[in-house]
């Protein structure tokens, strides 16, 4: 589940930004002129654009041009200069010369402005059927343009027929002042839409509240219920009341700290802090409060290591853990930016990792390492291979300590697999940062691909693939986690919709703004029952040094799945240091690689709401590093998993660890 793809892409922008900075004086004396200053185009609309590059005496050179675009899924740039516009917004093509020495390349950037559509419509939605003098409640309005899109940039207007009876602000808040009737008006550039209204007496003669955890200690983190009742003086209660929430805080620690709390409309709230907290509920001139307090969740514990097993020559990337036919315990890892190799080890006894044997592929890169349900079978994956073949290596793992090659395959896959999942006798193999292929391995001397899965939108691509009771869950960087029906099972938490391996079916999805979607991961909370799937990210945006310490950036995601249509991100975690890689949830605890952040252990018990990091829900953490390691004394760590109750993780700069978790030591209120 790494992004290796995109790793190279970093690491050539990084090393191209320092060598711009010392070019020599030749490539100094020249420069790259665009046939125009600045490019305006519509929607859909297609061009062609040209540049030159000219020395210092103005004079055109004979030296190539290849032009690309940084925003590929908005705008698409040949290298050759074909432009089509398929997005709107302003962006950047690059021209750059093509010469065998880095150091004499240059470059330009021309500006691109793809105009929007004009707005086609603008509706009212959500809004109330009854309105009560005094309250005051929240109109939204959509706004589609030409091109069928729902716009957030539009500027809606919005202006009420008659403010003596009610008013509206430039955020949608409409104030019932008396009875009586008032339209209001919502104008988009040149279109408009209209709602009627009728104002009645106010009923509300008082107010009550109550929450979900009387009588029990909440913790910060623990999510708290409220609802708040509008009734009549006859004690009736006024079901179409509009009821606002808000809170009041009183934290133990008032040093001048942040926000310490969030509620949500719904009357849901969580306390990122320990204190006391005032929830007020509000319905036009009435309104109740009730106090509680919230304690540390306390959910901290030791986090021990067992073992480990150094990997001095080389980058490691992924692991698996399993029970061999045997009845051992190995371990298989990685490597990256090497010479090929996957490396086994005994781990049956973790406080003596092992090293038992070594395969080595033509790869420079054996970047991801699955081993069949059954402990008989291993897939590797290759990058980089001198051949250009690359595809996966299907191995014979049922004596670990005398690997054999069941049979190399590469049909189709010969641009690389980065990331590869076996499930029921199928291999699912990301193919080239595209699509996966679906390969059976009933035979595994003699694989076939059955089926493929890939995406139709505009630049897409794929870095990861988990598959979990028949449903496959890619993540597809800016088009987000995809859900896909490959043979779907009773045990599965939302129906499936007949697919197969050889009729894969996509059933949902859910992408979110960053576009840093690169591992999914679905669970179903034991505490509660709900059914999430985990998007993490993966950034470098200081870029990647791969000889030496890095940082890196992003967070996890927590998308909450009642159905495959309404999908709703809940709640994340991000360390403000370090973004993630790889994760793992066993019962209500997730396990997280968080790259130069080490391994973080994280509390995901109960329902989830806010950043779970101010919470205090994290349990543990562990920075592997060591002085013999390939980058010494430098954490990076790549992925976990908890296996009979130890935790593996494999390191990018180190090799294999191996810790235990404790139990915990604090008292009362975990």
């Amino acid at each position: 589940m790494k992004k290796i793809n995109s790793i190279t892409k970093l690491v050539g922008i990084a090393v191209l930004t320092v060598v711009l900075l010392a070019v020599n004086s030749k490539a100094q004396d020249k420069k790259i002129v665009f046939d125009t200053e600045m490019l305006s185009l519509k929607l859909n609309e297609e061009t062609k654009i040209s540049a030159k590059v000219v020395d210092a005496d103005g004079k055109t050179t004979q030296d190539s041009l290849v032009f690309f675009s940084r925003n590929r899924r908005s705008l698409i740039v040949t290298p050759d200069g074909n432009v089509k516009a398929i997005q709107s917004g302003k962006f950047s093509i690059i021209a750059r010369t093509l010469t065998a020495n880095r150091a004499d390349r240059i470059s330009a950037t021309l500006a691109v402005d793809v105009s929007y559509p004009t707005v086609k419509s603008v509706t009212f939605f959500n809004a109330p059927q009854n309105l009560y003098n005094t309250t005051t409640v929240s109109l939204e309005t959509k706004v589609v343009d030409e091109a069928g899109v729902t716009r957030d940039n539009v500027d809606v207007k919005l202006s009420s027929s008659n403010p003596d009876v009610a008013s509206i602000d430039a955020f949608g808040n409409l104030k019932a002042h008396k009875k009586g009737s008032f339209t209001i008006t919502a104008k988009a550039e040149n279109k408009s839409a209209t709602w009627k209204f009728k104002v009645s007496e106010n009923p509300i003669a008082s107010m009550d509240i109550s929450h979900n955890y009387d009588g029990k200690t909440i913790r910060t983190g623990d999510v708290v219920t409220f609802e708040a009742i509008a009734k009549t003086s006859k004690g009736d209660a006024v079901k179409d009341a509009p009821i606002k929430y808000t809170y009041i805080a009183e934290p133990d620690d008032n040093l001048g700290q942040g926000a310490s709390a969030q509620i949500a409309q719904s009357g849901k709230f969580v306390a990122s802090d320990p204190g006391l907290f005032t929830i007020v509920a509000t319905s036009g001139d009435k309104s109740t409060t009730t106090t509680i307090k919230a304690v540390p969740r306390n959910v901290q514990r030791p986090l021990t290591l067992v073992g480990k097993g150094i990997v001095s020559h080389t980058r490691t990337s992924d692991l698996w853990v399993w029970e061999g036919v045997d009845g051992r315990d190995y371990a298989l890892t990685g490597t990256w930016g090497g010479n090929g190799e996957a490396i086994f080890w005994d781990v049956t006894d973790p406080s003596k990792i092992t090293p038992i044997d070594t395969v080595v592929v033509d790869a420079r890169t054996v970047n991801d390492v699955k081993v069949s349900e059954d402990g008989k079978v291993a897939v590797i994956t290759r990058e980089g291979a001198s051949d250009r073949k690359n595809g996966i290596i299907i191995l014979d793992v049922t004596n670990p300590r005398d690997v054999k090659i069941h049979s190399e395959y590469t049909q189709d896959l010969t641009g690389g697999v980065h990331n590869t999942f076996i499930y029921d006798n199928h291999v699912y193999a990301v193919n080239n940062g595209r699509k996966y292929d679906i390969i059976n391995i009933d035979d595994p001397k003699n694989p076939k691909t059955v089926g493929v899965f890939e995406l139709d939108t505009p630049s897409h691509s794929i870095h990861d693939v988990w598959i979990q009771d028949g449903i496959a869950y890619s993540s597809n960087w800016s088009d987000g986690i995809v859900a896909v029906d490959i043979g779907s099972n009773a045990s599965a938490d939302l129906p499936g919709a007949g697919g197969s391996p050889e009729n894969p079916v996509q059933l949902g999805s859910y992408a979110y703004p960053s576009g840093w979607n690169h591992a999914a991961f679905p669970f179903k909370s034991e505490s509660t029952g709900d059914f999430y799937v985990l998007g993490g990210d993966e950034a470098f945006p200081y870029g990647l040094n791969t000889e030496g310490a890095n940082r890196a950036a992003g967070w996890i995601h927590f998308v909450k799945f009642d159905d495959w249509d309404s999908p709703a991100e809940v709640a994340r975690y991000q360390v403000p240091e370090a973004g993630t890689h790889n994760y793992w949830v066993e019962g209500d605890i997730l396990y997280v690689a968080m790259y130069n952040g080490g391994l973080r252990v994280v509390d995901i018990s109960g329902e989830l709401m806010g950043d779970l990091y101010d919470q205090g829900r994290e349990i543990a953490s562990f920075y592997p590093s060591d002085s013999e390691a390939y980058i010494p004394n430098a954490t990076f760590t790549w992925g976990p998993q908890p296996y009979k109750g130890y935790i593996f993780l494999s390191d990018w700069n180190s090799g294999i660890w191996a810790l235990k978790l404790g139990e915990s030591t604090s008292q009362g209120t975990n």
